[in-house]
């Protein structure tokens, strides 16, 4: 017998998605993006989660307990939020349950940004 799915309340599930932001936040800063803070929420043409990372759109998600995962739809908005704030990079970043740290949860994008990258890293040739 499986135990029943909790919901999580709209408030609880807020508070969720703030604390992950904070947790993401102090993440980019421990690894070398000093500036990097919550976006204030309420903006016409949604910008990203996190500012602070020049060129960079982090769009965080923090799925509850029988929350379904919709890395499509997620990341076509994370992808017009990085056209709306004119950035070359966007990136999905999707909490994992049970891990609270944000080196352990998924970080999306799509295949033209990780090329983008790679090239940049110097890994692909240009």
């Amino acid at each position: 017998m499986t135990a029943p799915v909790r919901r999580r309340s709209r408030a609880t599930a807020r508070a969720a998605g703030k604390d992950a932001e904070r947790a993401l936040v102090e993440f980019c800063r421990a690894n070398g993006a000093p500036h990097a803070e919550r976006r204030i929420a309420g903006a016409t043409a949604d910008r990203g989660d996190i500012a602070g990372i020049p060129g960079v759109v982090l769009e965080q998600k923090a799925p509850g307990p029988g929350q379904p995962v919709e890395l499509g739809s997620w990341l076509d908005e994370t992808m017009r939020e990085r056209e709306n704030d004119g950035a070359t990079i966007g990136l999905l970043v999707v909490k994992r349950r049970s891990r609270g740290n944000p080196g352990d949860w998924y970080w999306v994008t799509d295949g033209n940004t990780m090329a983008w990258l790679l090239r940049d890293a110097g890994w692909f040739s240009a």
